[in-house]
C-alpha cells in the first residue's frame, strides 16, 4: 500500500514538473524528449529516484542535453530527491548506471551508443577534488564537444578564435570571456571545448563548470547548511571558471553578489572566466550594475545564426561518425535548408533520422526525412506564399508581376515563370493544381514539366542553379 501510494505521489509530482518543463523547452522538445519520461524506483534511503525512457538513444540524449533541468526540477519538488538516474525502461536493453549527483551530470560510464558514437569525459572539481580525466563516460564536461568537432563558419569564428585564446598557454588578452548566442548555436560546446583544451595545455588545472542553475543549487544548499565559507573558498580556488546560461542568475540578488565577489577574487589572482548567455550583458535584466560590468569587461562574443553553408559543413561533418550509414545528398541538402532555427536542432534531426533508419533497418531518403522530421521540419520553415515567390522572381529577372499569369511564350518570361513554379513547389505546401491555378489557371501538367525542368538545368547550367541559390537565399532569410 506504501508503495502504491509513493508510486501515485511521483506521477503527480512529475505531471506538474513536465508541465513546467514543456513551458520552458516548448511543445516539440517536450513532446517528444520529456513527455516518454515514466517515473520509476525510489530509494528513501539514497534519495535516489529512477526515470525511465523507451530507448538507449533517447536515455543517451535526455541525459546529454535536460539532465540538470530534470535533476533541479526534482531537487525542488522533493528535497528528500537527491540523485536521479535515468535508464531504459526494464525490459529494454538497459543502459550502464547514469548517475545525476552533484547538480545533476551523469558520473559512471555509458556504453557506446551507435547513433552518438564513444563519448569520452571529464569529470569536474565540486568539493575540491582534483579535475582529472575518466576515460569514458559524460561528466561535468563533455570531451566529444571539443575544438575539433566545432565546425566554424563567418557567424562563430570569432567566439571559436577567442575561446582557443582562453584556453591556451599564453595569458589571454581578456578575461572574462562572455559568449553570446541563441540556444542551440554553439556556446555550450565552446564551454566543454574550453575546458578540454585547458586541461590538456595544463595538466593539474583546477576547473569548475556548471550552468548557473547549478550555481544557485551549490549556493542555496551551502546557505542553508552553514557552509558558505567553503563554498567560497573551493570557488576561488579554480584556475578556470565556466558558467553556462548566465541568464538564469538573474534576480537572485544574494547569488550575484557572491558571483561578483568570486570574479574579482579570480581576476585579481590572473585566473580564466568565462560565461556563456542567450543574450548580451546590457539585455540581462534585473542584474546588478557591478555584476553587469563585470560581465562585460573583457571581451563579448556574438555567435550569429548558422548560415546555410555552414549548415551543410556541420552535417557533413557529423556524417563522419556514422560510416556505415549512406546519407543522399539531397537529403543533407533539404535537412540544412529547412532546420535553420539552431544548430541542435540540425543535428538532432539527422541524430533522429539516422536512428530511425538503423532501428527499421529502412534506407535514408528525402521521403523518410519529411515523414520522420514532421515537427522539426514544420517549427522551422517560414511561411513562404507564392505571391511572394512571384514578386521575388520577377524583381529578380526585372520583368513584370502580370508576367507570372500571362499567356506570353517568349524565353524572357517563360523561364522565370518556370523557375517561380519550381520554387513554389520546393517552397510551399501546395499542390501542382493549386500552383497552377496561381500562375494564370495553368494546368498542373504544365507546373509538373517547369519543376522537372528548372531541376535538371541546375545539374548542367551553372548560371540556372546560381540564380535558383540566390532567390532561395532571399526568400529563406
Amino acid at each position: 500500500m506504501e508503495e502504491d501510494q509513493e508510486a501515485v505521489n511521483l506521477a503527480a509530482d512529475w505531471a506538474d514538473i513536465s508541465q513546467g518543463l514543456r513551458k520552458d523547452l516548448g511543445q516539440q522538445a517536450h513532446s517528444q524528449w520529456i513527455k516518454p519520461i515514466q517515473p520509476g524506483n525510489y530509494c528513501k534511503e539514497t534519495g535516489t529516484l529512477d526515470l525511465y525512457l523507451p530507448t538507449e538513444f533517447s536515455a543517451n540524449w535526455v541525459t546529454d542535453r535536460f539532465a540538470d533541468r530534470l535533476s533541479l526540477a526534482w531537487k525542488i519538488a522533493r528535497p528528500d530527491v537527491r540523485h536521479v538516474r535515468i535508464l531504459v525502461h526494464p525490459g529494454r536493453r538497459q543502459l550502464p548506471e547514469l548517475r545525476l549527483g552533484n547538480g545533476g551530470r551523469p558520473s559512471s560510464a555509458p556504453a557506446n551508443d551507435s547513433a552518438q558514437g564513444s563519448v569520452d569525459s571529464l569529470s569536474v572539481a565540486l568539493a575540491g577534488e582534483s579535475f582529472a580525466a575518466l576515460g569514458q563516460g559524460p561528466a561535468g564536461i563533455d570531451a566529444s564537444q571539443t575544438f575539433n568537432s566545432f565546425v566554424t563558419g563567418a557567424s562563430n569564428v570569432l567566439a571559436c578564435n577567442a575561446a582557443q585564446r582562453m584556453a591556451a598557454t599564453e595569458t589571454p588578452q581578456f578575461s572574462p570571456l562572455y559568449l553570446k548566442a541563441a540556444t542551440g548555436q554553439g556556446k555550450t560546446h565552446l564551454l566543454h571545448a574550453i575546458g578540454h583544451a585547458y586541461l590538456a595545455a595544463h595538466p593539474h588545472a583546477r576547473i569548475f563548470y556548471c550552468s548557473a542553475e547549478r550555481f544557485m543549487v551549490e549556493f542555496v544548499q551551502a546557505l542553508r547548511q552553514n557552509q558558505m565559507i567553503e563554498f567560497k573558498s573551493r570557488l576561488r580556488g579554480f584556475d578556470l571558471l565556466l558558467v553556462d546560461d548566465i541568464q538564469f542568475i538573474i534576480g537572485k540578488a544574494s547569488a550575484q553578489e557572491e558571483l561578483l565577489y568570486t570574479i574579482d577574487a579570480l581576476l585579481a589572482e590572473g585566473k580564466r572566466l568565462v560565461f556563456a548567455a542567450d543574450r548580451a550583458p546590457q539585455a540581462l535584466d534585473g542584474v546588478e550594475p557591478r555584476l553587469l560590468s563585470r560581465l562585460s569587461m573583457g571581451l563579448v562574443a556574438d555567435i550569429q545564426p548558422a548560415d546555410i553553408e555552414l549548415r551543410r559543413s556541420i552535417l557533413e561533418s557529423r556524417l563522419q561518425r556514422f560510416a556505415s550509414i549512406v546519407v543522399p545528398a539531397d537529403v543533407i541538402e533539404f535537412l540544412a535548408r529547412t532546420i535553420n532555427r539552431n544548430v541542435r536542432e540540425l543535428v538532432g534531426g539527422l541524430n533522429k533520422l539516422i536512428a530511425y533508419a538503423q532501428l527499421t533497418g529502412q534506407a535514408v531518403s528525402l521521403q523518410l526525412a519529411e515523414e520522420q522530421l514532421t515537427d522539426i521540419l514544420s517549427a522551422n520553415r517560414r511561411r513562404i506564399t507564392i505571391d511572394e515567390i512571384q514578386r521575388t522572381v520577377c524583381q529578380f529577372y526585372r520583368i513584370d508581376r502580370t508576367e507570372m499569369s500571362s499567356k506570353r511564350r517568349a524565353r524572357a518570361v517563360v523561364r522565370p515563370r518556370q523557375v517561380a513554379m519550381y520554387l513554389a513547389k520546393v517552397l510551399t505546401p501546395r499542390s501542382y493544381p493549386e500552383i497552377g491555378r496561381k500562375f494564370g489557371g495553368r494546368d498542373h501538367s504544365t507546373v509538373i514539366h517547369a519543376v522537372r525542368l528548372i531541376e535538371e538545368l541546375r545539374t548542367r547550367d551553372a548560371d540556372m542553379d546560381g540564380d535558383v541559390r540566390s532567390l532561395l537565399r532571399q526568400l529563406e532569410s
